[in-house]
C-alpha cells in the first residue's frame, strides 16, 4: 500500500511549491511596481520667496517623521506637474502638493555668515561713546552742547605732528567710523558703525591711548598718579561694566595700543580682547599674540616719494640708517653694524633725530638710497621700515622676531630682504649680500614697492586699499576665530550665570586704583 499511493504525494508536494513560488513571485513584482511609482516623481519642496533664497542655506525639519532636508538653495518648477493638465492645472497642483508639504515642514533660519557674500559685506563695528576726554579732549577739543563726538561735516581736530603720527591709528580708525555714518563723505566700505550692539561683529573702545601716553604720562608735582594711569583706570572701569563686555568677556572688543608703552596697566585687564599693536616686543604671548591680535603699520612720518623717476643708479646711496643706535634689549644689533659698516663706501650709517630738520633729511636720504636697513632697536619693529617703503628704498629687514602688518594676505619678501640677526652681525656679511643683488632684481622690488605703498598710507576720509582698509579687513579676518571664541564661552553661562553677564571679572592688583 505505501509503493501504490507514493507517487500521489509526490505530486501533491510538486503542486503546492509551485503554487508558493507563484505567489512569491507575484508579490515581489508588486513590490517593484509600487516602489517605481512612487519615485517616479521627485518631491516638491515647500515654496520659498525670493526673500529665503537671498538668505543662504536653510534647514527644513520635517516634524511629524524626523527627516531632515538641508541646504536648500534653489526652486525649479516639476516637469510632471505640467503634463496632466496644462499649465494652469499643473500649477495648482504644485500649489496644492506645496501646501500639504508645508503643513508638515518647518523651515528655520540658521544664521551663518560664512558663504562667500558675507565676506564681501562691510565689518559691522559697535563702536562705545566714551566720554571725549578718552579721545578728541586729548585733541583740545571742545565738546559742544554735551557732544560726544566732534561734527566732522564742519571741521576735523588736527593731530599733533613729529613722532607722535607714527602711532595715531586710533585717531584715522575713529574718524573713519564717524564718517560711515554721514553719507555724503566719500569713503571706503570696510567697516561700518552700526548702533545696536547685538548687530555687530566687533565692538570698538575709542580710546586714544598712545596719544595719552605721548601727552600725559608724566607726573606732575600736586598729583600722585599720571593723567595717562587715571583715564586707564577709568576706561578699565567703564568697559568691563558694559553689557557688551560681559556678554562676551571683551572677546569681541577692539582695544588700540599702538604705542609699545600704551596702556601698560589696563593692557593686563583688558587682555581677552583684540588689541591692534605696532608688535608684541613688549607683550607677553599669553597678553597678546599672532592669533589673537591685529598688527598696524606705523604711519610714516617723512615724505612720499610721489612721481618717482628714479632708477637704481640714479640713487648714489647704496645702504642707508640714520636713527638711534645705542639701543637696550634687542637693539644690540645696531651698534654692531655701525662698526662694521661706518667706513664702507656708499654706506650712509650715522645717529639722527627728528630736531633740526631730521624728518626732512632723513626723507632726502632714503629718496637717495637703493636699500635702506631697518634694524631692531628696543622693540622688534619701528617707523623705518614704512619711512624706507613710502621712499620706494627696498627695506633690509634685520629683526628676528618682527611680526609684520597683514602678512595673512601680502608677501614681504617680493619687495624687502630679510637677513637673521646672528649672520647680518658677522663681519663683511650684510655689505657682501647688498651688493651682491643685481640691478635687474633691485628695479623688480622697487617696482613691487610703488605697487604697495597705498596699503601703508593713513588719510581722511579713508580710500579703497589705504592702511585704514586693510587694518578692517585684518579685523575682519579674525571675526570667525572671536565668534569661536564666544560659543565656547557660552556653553555653560546659560546655567551658571541666569543673567548672561561674565561670571568672573579679571582681578585688580590692590593698588591698580
Amino acid at each position: 500500500m505505501v509503493e501504490k499511493h507514493a507517487p500521489s504525494f509526490g505530486v501533491i508536494s510538486r503542486i503546492s511549491l509551485f503554487f508558493l513560488f507563484s505567489f512569491i513571485l507575484a508579490l515581489f513584482i508588486l513590490s517593484w511596481f509600487l516602489v517605481l511609482r512612487s519615485t517616479s516623481t521627485a518631491p516638491v519642496r515647500p515654496n520659498l520667496t525670493n526673500n529665503d533664497l537671498s538668505n543662504g542655506p536653510r534647514d527644513s525639519v520635517v516634524q511629524n517623521g524626523g527627516s531632515q532636508t538641508s541646504n536648500v538653495r534653489k526652486i525649479g518648477k516639476h516637469p510632471n506637474l505640467m503634463d496632466s493638465g496644462g499649465e494652469g492645472e499643473g500649477e495648482r497642483e504644485r500649489e496644492r502638493e506645496g501646501e500639504a508639504i508645508q503643513n508638515q515642514v518647518h523651515v528655520k533660519d540658521v544664521s551663518c555668515n560664512t558663504n562667500k557674500e558675507d565676506m564681501n559685506q562691510p565689518l559691522k563695528v559697535f563702536m562705545y561713546d566714551l566720554p571725549p576726554e578718552f579721545h578728541f579732549e586729548l585733541l583740545d577739543w571742545k565738546s559742544e552742547g554735551g557732544s560726544v563726538w566732534p561734527d566732522i561735516k564742519t571741521k576735523i581736530p588736527g593731530y599733533p605732528g613729529g613722532l607722535n603720527l607714527q602711532h595715531s591709528i586710533e585717531y584715522w580708525l575713529t574718524l573713519d567710523l564717524l564718517a560711515s555714518e554721514i553719507p555724503v563723505i566719500p569713503r571706503a566700505n570696510s567697516a561700518i558703525r552700526v548702533r545696536n550692539s547685538s548687530e555687530a561683529d566687533v565692538i570698538f573702545v575709542p580710546f586714544f591711548s598712545s596719544l595719552s601716553y605721548n601727552r600725559y604720562s608724566k607726573v606732575n608735582p600736586h598729583m600722585k598718579k599720571s593723567n595717562n594711569k587715571v583715564l586707564q583706570q577709568k576706561l578699565v572701569r567703564y568697559v568691563t561694566s558694559q553689557k557688551e563686555w560681559k556678554r562676551s568677556g571683551g572677546r569681541d572688543h577692539v582695544v588700540l595700543a599702538h604705542h609699545p608703552n600704551s596702556m601698560l596697566d589696563a593692557r593686563m585687564h583688558l587682555w581677552p580682547a583684540m588689541f591692534i599693536l605696532s608688535d608684541f616686543g613688549r607683550y607677553p604671548p599669553n597678553i597678546a599674540n599672532v592669533d589673537k591680535d591685529v598688527i598696524a603699520p606705523y604711519k610714516h612720518v617723512i615724505k612720499s616719494y610721489t612721481d618717482d623717476l628714479s632708477n637704481y643708479d640714479s640713487r648714489p646711496i647704496l645702504l642707508y640708517f640714520q636713527g638711534a643706535i645705542y639701543r637696550k634689549d634687542g637693539g644690540f644689533a645696531r651698534q654692531e653694524l655701525f662698526y662694521l659698516l661706518k667706513d664702507e663706501k656708499d654706506v650712509h650709517f650715522q645717529f639722527g633725530t627728528v630736531q633740526k630738520g631730521g624728518i626732512n633729511k632723513a626723507s632726502r636720504g632714503m629718496h637717495s638710497s637703493k636699500f635702506c636697513l631697518n634694524i631692531a632697536g628696543d622693540t622688534p619693529s619701528s617707523n623705518r621700515l614704512f619711512d624706507a617703503i613710502a621712499s620706494h628704498c627696498v627695506p633690509v629687514i634685520i629683526s628676528d622676531d618682527i611680526e609684520l602688518p597683514y602678512e595673512d594676505v601680502l608677501d614681504y619678501s617680493d619687495f624687502c630682504i630679510f637677513v637673521r640677526t646672528s649672520d647680518a652681525v658677522k663681519e663683511k656679511f650684510l655689505i657682501n649680500m647688498i651688493r651682491g643683488i643685481s640691478k635687474e632684481e633691485w628695479s623688480r622690488m622697487w617696482e613691487r614697492l610703488k605697487e604697495i605703498e597705498h596699503l601703508f598710507e593713513y588719510q581722511y576720509p579713508s580710500k579703497r586699499g589705504d592702511a585704514v582698509q586693510m587694518i578692517w579687513q585684518a579685523v575682519a579676518r579674525k571675526v570667525p576665530s572671536i565668534r569661536m571664541k564666544m560659543h565656547k564661552f557660552m556653553r555653560y553661562s546659560r546655567y551658571i550665570n541666569p543673567n548672561n553677564t561674565q561670571s568672573k571679572l579679571i582681578p585688580m592688583p590692590p593698588n591698580f586704583w
